[in-house]
């Protein structure tokens, strides 16, 4: 579903990604944890098409088709979604009125027809329901006065709204607490654990990986990956440390 080859980018000439490699199958959930600085966020961000980040080599292929050669919102429209570590607020505009238009835009690429207001609000209440989240919240502007796990939940109900095909997830788990942190996982698994659809999973703590339940791990460290396993890989290096198990990679 996703292939990267030798995938090198720099963000303001400085060398971020260096010959990274990773395949992720279709139904799978695929997680990379790594030290801070070696370069998670910035693959995240060149497969979603942010600006500012070069690639300098390497391909990446995505559901047969050439991602590199795509703007940010064709690999939208191509089925790929990227979740943000720290989502953006944005004044003035209704989750409800962003998600449908977002929603419509990409069935519109699609060759699909819109939806209605009322099919669209139908769906809204199914996905915001699996995330503990009632309808008010999604008339709230977007992100605008939302606690850090708030966020994330209205994060992963545009995922579910959206409907993609490839979930990039750069570090959901960042800044919830036990509880927000459960019901994102068991979101994900309701949204995105499908034979038809895949994950990379960004994160840097294995308590996520207690409800999502990865069926690979690797480790990116220095801008490529440096070794992949099961799940027990996240355990010992919950255990270990990242210098201890890497050493003994």
């Amino acid at each position: 579903m996703l292939k990267i080859e030798n995938l090198s980018a720099t963000i303001a000439d400085k060398q971020i990604l260096n010959g990274l490699t990773l395949e992720v199958a279709a139904g799978e959930i695929h997680a990379i944890m790594g030290p801070n600085g070696a370069g998670k966020s910035t693959l995240s961000y060149v497969l979603g098409g942010r600006p500012g980040y070069e690639v300098t080599g390497g391909s990446v292929e995505f559901m047969g088709k050439d991602l590199l050669d795509m703007e940010p919102h064709e690999r939208a429209a191509a089925g790929l979604f990227l979740g943000f570590q720290y989502p953006v607020e944005i004044p003035g505009v209704s989750n409800v009125q962003f998600l449908r238009e977002a929603l419509n835009a990409q069935r519109t690429a699609r060759g699909e027809d819109p939806l209605s207001g009322g099919e669209f609000l139908k769906l809204a209440k199914e996905k915001a329901a699996l995330l503990g989240m009632d309808m008010e919240m999604l008339k709230r502007n977007v992100n605008v006065g939302f606690s850090g796990g708030e966020k994330k939940r209205a994060e992963m109900v545009q995922m579910g709204i959206l409907g993609p095909q490839f979930a990039v997830l750069d570090e959901t788990d960042s800044g919830l607490d036990i509880d927000a942190l459960r019901v994102v996982g068991d979101g994900i698994n309701a949204i995105m654990r499908d034979p038809a659809r895949g994950v990379l999973l960004i994160t840097h703590y294995q308590r996520l990986l207690d409800t999502v339940k990865p069926d690979k791990v690797s480790i990116l460290a220095a801008g490529r990956i440096v070794q992949t396993g099961g799940a027990d890989l996240a355990m010992r290096l919950e255990a270990e440390g990242y210098d201890a198990v890497m050493a003994a990679a």
